[in-house]
C-alpha cells in the first residue's frame, strides 16, 4: 500500500522521534511503500497568505506552489499523521497542511455549493499517532479536536469509506519510561497490522 506518512514534530532528539523510527520500520517489515512527509525538515509553510486564500476557490491558481503536496496526496491509498497535541489540538504546521492542502479540487468539489462532493476516495486507510500532556478525562472534556480531525474530518473527505484508527498516549508529562516503551512497541504493532 502507498502510505503518505505526515509526520509534524520539530526536535529530531524527541520521543516523537523515537516514535517514528518505530512505526517506520514496522510499516516496511509489512511491505508498504511509504512516502514520508517531515513537516518541519521539509520547511512547509503553515500559512495561508492572503493571495492563498483570495484564490483558495479558484481551482486553477489554489495550487500554487503546493503541487508537490497535492501530488503525494493524490497518489497515496493511506495517510498516517504523527504529531503532538499541543493546546488540545493539532500543532500549528500540521493545522496549516490542513488549511493550505486541503482545498476545493483536491479534497472536496464546490462547484455545486448545496451539494459538495468529496474528493480523496483514493484514501482507504487513515491513522493518527499523537501524545498529549494531559490525562484522556481532560482531552474528553475539551472534545478531542486533535483526534476528531484525524477520524471524522479526514474520513469524510474520503466519502465516509476509509477505516481510521488512533494512537494516543495521554498524560505523557507524567509516563514511565515503560509506559512510554509500550507506546511505542503498541504502534509498531499497529504499523504492522495497518
Amino acid at each position: 500500500m502507498r502510505i503518505l506518512y505526515i509526520y509534524c514534530h520539530p526536535l529530531a532528539d524527541s520521543f516523537h522521534a523515537a516514535i517514528r523510527v518505530e512505526a517506520l520500520a514496522a510499516l516496511k517489515r509489512a511491505g508498504h511503500e511509504v512516502d514520508l512527509l517531515d513537516l518541519y525538515a521539509e520547511n512547509f509553510d503553515p500559512v495561508l497568505s492572503a493571495d492563498g486564500r483570495r484564490h483558495y476557490h479558484d481551482t486553477k491558481r489554489n495550487r500554487a506552489g503546493l503541487e508537490a503536496h497535492v501530488a503525494r496526496l493524490q497518489a497515496s491509498e493511506a495517510i498516517i499523521f504523527q504529531f503532538p497535541t499541543w493546546c488540545f489540538g493539532l500543532p500549528a504546521m500540521l493545522k496549516g497542511w490542513f488549511d493550505r492542502v486541503l482545498m476545493p479540487g483536491v479534497s472536496i468539489d464546490l462547484s455545486e455549493p448545496g451539494s459538495v462532493k468529496t474528493l480523496l476516495g483514493n484514501i482507504k486507510k487513515i491513522a493518527g499517532i499523537s501524545t498529549y500532556g494531559r490525562p484522556r478525562w481532560m482531552a474528553l472534556y475539551m472534545g478531542d479536536p486533535s483526534r476528531i480531525m484525524v477520524t471524522r474530518y479526514m474520513k469524510r473527505l474520503t466519502g465516509g469509506t476509509a477505516r481510521t484508527q488512533y494512537h494516543a498516549l495521554y498524560h505523557m508529562n507524567v509516563a514511565t519510561n515503560a509506559q512510554r516503551r509500550a507506546f511505542i512497541s503498541r504502534v509498531g504493532e499497529a504499523m504492522v497490522r495497518f
